[in-house]
């Protein structure tokens, strides 16, 4: 026997659904398969404006402009004669008013004493807040100026059985909109706002690569090796073949592949999968822009970052200054995105903002002020070579106060095994790469390479990395033969950089939480 969830007790429910069998005795149908709105709330307050269109009397008799709309009933008030009521589409409200002698209601017929005497006061009776409804008629304004559409004729086009939460009770709870996030696009309009930038922010991503020539392509999800990424996967089966397979952490080494066979600029916005921790930065499924060039570098990629993210701003705000929360104060403050961004190497970074010479500590010295700093698992601390120990140093003492954009480039090769070697002596012998990491708001928003094409280091680097997979280094990749053989067969110089979608909307949308700019954020199970 399967039991029925809660809410089939509840009064409410009960109520609405014994309204849906009664309609549908009376011949309505709740749930009619199609219908075509002419406008959109929005678009009506936009269009008409400014224009004269009349009284009710001159709607009611049909002289007016005509319209139909489709959304929910959000607000319904009876006044004799008349009612006025509240119509949400995805763009907005509407008010429709309805009227006792002239309202019609598609499929009402009395035929008993038991139902109402008018379509108006059968809606009163049996049509819910939440329900979606049709409504033909035409525009007038009301004497205070209000935008108003007369129902001519009604349509039912969803009966609802359960009630729309309460937007200042019911959705206060941030868990809430986040578990049911229909809910709050339902009833928080700056949720919706949200989401349509987020949608706008993909399309002028697309539309700034494609005028760079770049081509979008896509690449396999599921993987036999997973790699591009230090990340623990998800790992599953594939039963046709009895294989076992990941979900994929990066999207880096089949762009590569394509880049060896030819292609001069290609990206791709595609899902990764990081079998990791969840805050309000990270989101174990989250979204992924990868661009590759073939004959850059990561300084022809640091302007093609900083012009981005310049564009991004103008097209959607007008301007290159972003409003943004501090992670020192806790306050907004204001961000300039305009080029040319402050650049910085790792070393300079944590001297400027930590007062911290790295190159005259010691390992030890390091090690012991990682843990004092509190800020750092220590029982990996002994683990970590100068290199990632230089990197731990730049995360606690010097990431938090990079507010304004930085790029932050010259990393230890001990932080990627993808990355060539800096073409600068000194700093090769000191063991750096070309690598740069944007910030902003003390948060990385992408990572970039001048990219290793040397086959005979690319696989010493993968080796050591693969040493470590074995060694119990949950977040090391396995070794992939078929990407070195792509290697061997020869990549032009590249540059390429990687972008968290997720993290960039939150930038141009004002949002502290990933969870925000996620429609579907992961949730623990509430069973």
């Amino acid at each position: 026997m399967i039991n029925k969830p809660d809410y089939h007790e509840q009064e409410e429910f009960q109520n609405r659904s014994r309204k849906l069998k009664e309609m549908r005795e009376m011949g309505i149908e709740p749930f009619p398969h199609r219908y075509e709105p002419s406008h959109h709330a929005e678009e009506l307050h936009q269009k008409f404006q400014d224009v004269e269109i009349g009284s009710s009397e001159d709607a009611m008799s049909g002289k007016t402009q005509p319209v139909t709309i489709a959304g929910r009933l959000v607000l319904f008030r009876s006044m004799g004669k008349n009612a006025f009521a509240h119509l949400q589409d995805d763009t907005g409200r509407i008010q429709i008013m309805l009227n006792r002698d002239t309202s019609e209601l598609l499929g009402f017929k009395q035929t008993n004493n038991d139902q109402p005497a008018s379509p108006l006061k059968f809606i009163e009776k049996k049509i819910d807040f939440g329900d979606i409804l049709g409504v033909e008629g035409y525009l007038f304004r009301t004497q205070k100026g209000e935008l108003t559409l007369f129902a001519k004729k009604v349509t039912l086009l969803c009966k609802t059985l359960l009630p729309l939460a309460d937007k200042h009770a019911g959705l206060a709870d941030k868990e809430l909109r986040y578990r049911k996030r229909w809910l709050d696009l339902i009833t928080n309009p700056e949720t919706v706002t949200v989401f349509r930038q987020r949608s706008r922010i993909l399309k002028l991503l697309r539309q700034y690569c494609d005028d760079q020539d770049f081509l979008e392509v896509e690449t396999p999800v599921l993987q036999s090796i997973y790699g591009g990424a230090e990340a623990k996967p998800f790992v599953t089966k594939l039963n046709a073949l009895d294989q076992e397979m990941f979900l994929r952490i990066s999207l880096e080494i089949p762009l590569k592949k394509l880049i060896v066979g030819g292609m001069k600029r290609i990206f791709e916005v595609g899902r990764v999968f990081r079998n990791e921790g969840i805050d309000r930065n990270h989101n174990p499924e989250f979204t992924l822009f990868e661009a590759y060039a073939a004959y850059w570098d990561y300084n022809d990629m640091m302007h093609f970052v900083e012009n981005l993210f310049e564009f991004l701003a103008k097209d959607l705000y007008g301007t290159t200054k972003l409003s943004g929360i501090s992670p020192e104060t806790g306050e907004q403050v204001e961000i300039d995105v305009k080029t040319p961004w402050k650049r910085l190497t790792m070393k300079d970074a944590i001297q400027t903002y930590g007062n911290i010479n790295v190159d005259q500590l010691s390992d030890d010295e390091m090690r012991k002020m990682l843990k004092d700093s509190g800020h750092v698992d220590e029982t990996k601390i002994p683990n970590l070579s100068r290199g990632l120990l230089i990197a731990a140093l730049f995360e606690v003492f010097a990431e938090p106060h990079l507010i304004q954009p930085h790029h932050i480039t010259d990393h230890p090769i001990e932080t990627t095994p993808l990355c060539k070697l800096h073409r600068d002596p000194k700093a090769r012998e000191e063991g750096l790469v070309e690598r740069f990491e944007s910030f902003i708001l003390g948060s990385e928003i992408c990572n970039a390479y001048t990219e290793l094409n040397d086959p005979e280091l690319q696989r010493d680097l993968l080796e050591k990395q693969s040493m470590r997979r074995d060694a119990g280094d949950e977040e090391a990749s396995p070794l992939d033969e078929e990407f070195l053989e792509a290697i061997c067969q020869g990549m032009p110089p590249t540059g390429g950089v990687g972008i968290g979608i997720d993290r960039l909307v939150m930038l141009l949308t004002n949002m502290h939480s990933i969870r925000d700019v996620l429609y579907f954020p992961w949730m623990k199970s509430s069973s």
